[in-house]
């Protein structure tokens, strides 16, 4: 296991890993990725893809019907069947999920909720995890005095911050995304999208962004993959995707963008 440091490297390697529910066609199948604390991967598709079923289970949400995940060489499912394991896998790889209204205790405030986890997996208490805890927001551009605030108190923009903030505030290695900005403002988007980028740069932290926009994936990530039916049916750096597309769903995807050309183009989009 890698320490917790600024420079440690993390790596989630993910092969031949599917998943089944009660239905003829896998929700995923047969998918191999590799993601590090240098990564920024993008995973595009429309609903219903399987990208979700995908990160979940490379976080230990959903156990796989086939194949594994591991981490820095370690089996996942080895990990998290100890507390050990799933303390070290939490510290160092965290989830944030689309719905923040049911991921927050309405009884409780979101400074408790963004310290909860510097406690539980840092050990820190009182003023240590306050001090942390401050620190975050303002890294995301967070007022600490909405902190005080219950999650029905805050706009839909200034809690999925917090829903981010709670997963940074223990300095994670890698940061998987699943679906964070899309149930925003445009305007509120970019912001995010922004913040994102900027903090997981200069944090190098490895990032995993699922969603089903092609402008906000091209902003944030470096590498792509394309989803439909639970299959990866392109992968490469999101140049090569966004401007030289090789299978018809990708091409069809962009077809919602026509008149955009470039991945920069697509980040303006994305970004204002």
């Amino acid at each position: 296991m890698t320490g917790t440091g600024h420079d440690a490297y993390a790596e989630i390697v993910v092969e031949h890993l599917g998943k089944s529910f009660q239905r003829a066609v896998p929700a995923v199948n047969d998918i191999g990725l590799t993601v590090t604390s240098d990564s920024a991967i993008g995973i595009v598709g429309e609903s219903g893809s399987g990208k979700s079923t995908l990160v979940r289970m490379m976080c230990g949400l959903l156990s796989p019907s086939t194949g594994t995940v591991s981490y820095n060489g370690l089996g996942l499912h080895q990990m998290l069947s100890t507390r050990g394991g799933r303390r070290d896998f939490r510290r160092e790889v965290q989830y944030v999920a689309q719905d923040t209204t049911s991921s927050f205790d309405p009884r409780r405030t979101l400074r408790d909720a963004v310290r909860l986890p510097a406690m539980r997996l840092l050990g820190m208490e009182g003023v240590a995890a306050d001090a942390r805890v401050d620190e975050t927001l303002r890294s995301l551009e967070l007022d600490p005095s909405l902190a005080d605030r219950y999650p029905s108190e805050v706009s839909g923009g200034q809690r999925q911050r917090f829903s981010i903030a709670r997963a940074l505030v223990v300095k994670p290695r890698i940061l998987l995304c699943d679906e964070v900005v899309s149930a925003l403002d445009v305007s509120v988007q970019g912001a995010i999208l922004n913040m994102l980028r900027s903090y997981c740069e200069t944090e190098h932290c490895g990032l995993v962004f699922v969603s089903h926009g092609l402008p906000a994936t091209a902003f944030i990530a470096r590498d792509m993959l394309v989803m439909n039916n639970g299959v990866v049916i392109e992968q490469g750096t999101t140049d090569e995707i966004v401007e030289r597309p090789r299978d018809p769903y990708t091409i069809e995807l962009l077809d919602a963008y026509r008149g955009i050309e470039s991945v920069d183009e697509l980040a303006v989009a994305a970004a204002s």
